[in-house]
């Protein structure tokens, strides 16, 4: 089953310093960047639900959010999915 199950609060602000035009595909980077250096593992190893996808979309490209709160759970393959918390 899972071994790790993180909640983490990721600031986006990063993407202040990107192009209006890529905002939303640098904050998505930046999600999988931050998980994996907190998960431990690689960013090709991390799986995101469409649902995190579309929380970063949902103010079109040029404004993402500036901080997404997600669930992180590490498998023992080395799999981590990335989902928005149940709250």
């Amino acid at each position: 089953m899972a071994d790790e199950q993180q909640i983490y609060t990721i600031p986006l602000m990063v993407t202040k310093a990107a192009p209006r035009t890529k905002k939303a595909e640098k904050a998505v980077a930046e999600v999988r960047e931050y998980v994996a250096k907190h998960m431990k593992t690689k960013p090709e190893d991390i799986w995101m639900d469409q649902a995190v996808n579309e929380a970063i979309w949902s103010r079109s490209i040029q404004k993402p959010p500036s901080k997404i709160r997600v669930k992180a759970v590490k498998f023992e393959d080395g799999l981590v999915e990335v989902s928005l918390p149940e709250e």
